[in-house]
């Protein structure tokens, strides 16, 4: 069975389309009006091997916020769709990424008991381009919320608010590749309550 979420989300602030297929090949087809958000989309899909589409239209006169927000809500719940019961998945996983100088740790348990400790602190506030650092944050909330994800993102060390943003996606999209694959010797539900 195809392990794909598609869901579409339009609210007064945001009109929203994601596509998700857990198996793959890392293609990301990302269009959200603001471009390091996009590339940052584009490295989840290549580092975490799944095919993503998303078609974001999002108040960006105001600012970034609903349009990043929301679409974290989405990409959240279409992973949700595409997990479905969770059978034959791994779990849990864990990836440390360097950037330079930048390093970043990322654990998940695909527990289906949402929780996020963002220990990432950027000192130096920074736009990139359209794209405010702050919302990194809010981002993974709104996913980690809407697929029922446990994770932790911890920031070991860096300075470069670039570079500890783009590791943090990474970081996040390996460990997410190695929590959903399916593995051979895994029957049924990874739980000893038999559900997730």
């Amino acid at each position: 069975m195809p392990r794909v979420g598609d869901i579409t989300r339009k609210t007064k602030e945001t009109d929203l389309h994601v596509r998700v297929d857990l198996d793959g090949r890392g293609e990301g087809q990302v269009k959200t009006g603001i471009g390091f958000f996009d590339h940052m989309l584009e490295a989840l899909a290549r580092h975490a091997l799944i095919d993503l589409t998303v078609e974001a239209h999002g108040d960006l006169h105001v600012d970034g916020h609903h349009t990043v927000e929301d679409t974290g809500i989405v990409l959240g719940l279409a992973v949700a769709e595409a997990l479905g019961d969770r059978t034959g998945i791994r779990r849990y996983a864990d990836s440390i990424v360097p950037l330079d100088e930048a390093l970043v740790r990322c654990v998940v348990d695909v527990s289906g008991r949402p929780h996020l400790t963002y220990q990432i602190e950027i000192l130096k506030w920074q736009m990139l381009g359209e794209y405010d650092v702050y919302l990194t944050p809010e981002f993974f909330r709104a996913l980690v919320l809407n697929a029922g994800l446990t994770v932790h993102l911890d920031l070991i060390r860096g300075d470069n608010p670039h570079h500890i943003v783009e590791a943090a996606f990474k970081a996040f999209a390996r460990s997410l590749d190695a929590a959903t694959v399916l593995d051979p010797r895994v029957t049924g539900v990874p739980s000893t309550k038999g559900t997730l």
